[in-house]
């Protein structure tokens, strides 16, 4: 069941637009994180949805109510920011209980459900703990148990991770994601690290100036980009321009093999690091190796071909070949994909 539908949502700040009749829909116990650049509209999105900000045509629906006119705190939605914005007067059970003494409870309500979602998000009896005294990751904890109080339908995140070290945020969003599911929390989730989106998210949407460019599971998404734009944001660099014709295609490294099925005519292809085997310099493309760079699983390898862009491959510590060598090239049809040309 749909819980949240934006219709043609369009948001405009003078002659730009932050939105451009945008589409979306979040069912009711799903995870959906907004992913892009800055500047391609998912906070805007995230405070369209919230009531923060003015949308300038279309509608955004909760629970097929349209929501214009409604003021924030009539929308039932929960809200958390990366720089958590916790009352420093109070300590942190003031902090947890805020939303709920706004919306009426009494006492024994409060100090239940308190104690309830501090023990859920892993601090169990901090109720009077000063929120100065914790660290970046208890004060993330306590301004997710606020945001939860008041049991909104839908949960909102803005970059509620980007202040934490890696380390930090790679165990924290593994707890969120548990804990949404024990709770069945509907979350929209805003950030620009592909890693955290993959790890939280059951769906995953791509922005890129104002619009969606690609929705889909995260492995989805990580299997088939679905623009030469998407697959440069996810970290993929061995992108060339192609002439497809059955199965292979024609490309400044030589002619490549692509999938069975593939679309033809002028394409740009994706070959996945995993796809450029390394082999002797007497085989395949002539490459010479660039740099080596250990990234604690495997090596990953810089070739310069004789022609073209340069080529990403990853392989094991043992089998990395010296700088300065010279290598054969090879590529893997199954870590081939083809996209669409140049946009």
């Amino acid at each position: 069941m749909t819980l949240l539908e934006l219709r043609g949502v369009t948001v405009r700040f003078g002659p730009r637009t932050a939105l451009d009749t945008v589409d979306l829909q979040v069912a009711e116990h799903e995870i959906v994180c907004l992913l892009g650049p800055s500047g391609s509209g998912k906070s805007t999105l995230l405070r369209a949805v919230a009531g923060l900000q003015t949308v300038d045509a279309g509608r955004v629906l909760l629970g097929g109510a349209d929501q214009a006119g409604v003021p924030v705190h009539r929308r039932g939605v929960g809200l958390m920011f990366q720089d958590h914005q916790l009352f420093p007067q109070r300590d942190v059970g003031g902090n947890v209980a805020f939303g709920l003494r706004m919306r009426g409870a009494d006492h024994g309500e409060q100090a239940r459900r308190t104690d309830e979602l501090l023990r859920l998000v892993g601090l169990p009896g901090a109720q009077k703990r000063s929120v100065a005294a914790l660290s970046g990751g208890e004060q993330q904890r306590v301004a997710l148990a606020r945001a939860l109080a008041p049991e909104p339908r839908l949960l909102m995140l803005d970059e509620p991770l980007g202040q934490l070290d890696r380390g930090l945020r790679e165990r924290l969003v593994v707890e969120l994601r548990g804990l949404f599911g024990r709770l069945g929390t509907t979350v929209l989730a805003v950030t620009h690290d592909q890693g955290e989106a993959f790890a939280l998210a059951d769906r995953v949407v791509v922005m890129r100036d104002g619009r969606i460019a690609q929705a889909g599971t995260p492995l989805e998404v990580w299997q088939r980009p679905a623009s030469p734009f998407v697959a440069r944001f996810l970290g993929f660099e061995n992108l060339v321009a192609a002439t497809v014709g059955g199965a292979a295609a024609d490309t400044v490294w030589g002619k490549l093999p692509v999938p069975d099925g593939s679309p033809q005519g002028a394409r740009t292809l994706l070959v996945r690091p995993d796809g450029v085997r390394i082999t002797d310099p007497s085989q395949g493309l002539r490459c010479t190796v660039e740099s080596r760079t250990f990234r604690g699983t495997h090596v990953a390898v810089r070739l310069r071909p004789d022609d073209g862009p340069e080529l990403e491959a990853e392989c094991s510590l043992a089998q990395a070949p010296e700088e300065g060598a010279a290598v054969g090239v090879v590529f893997a049809a199954d870590e081939v994909v083809v996209l669409g040309p140049e946009a």
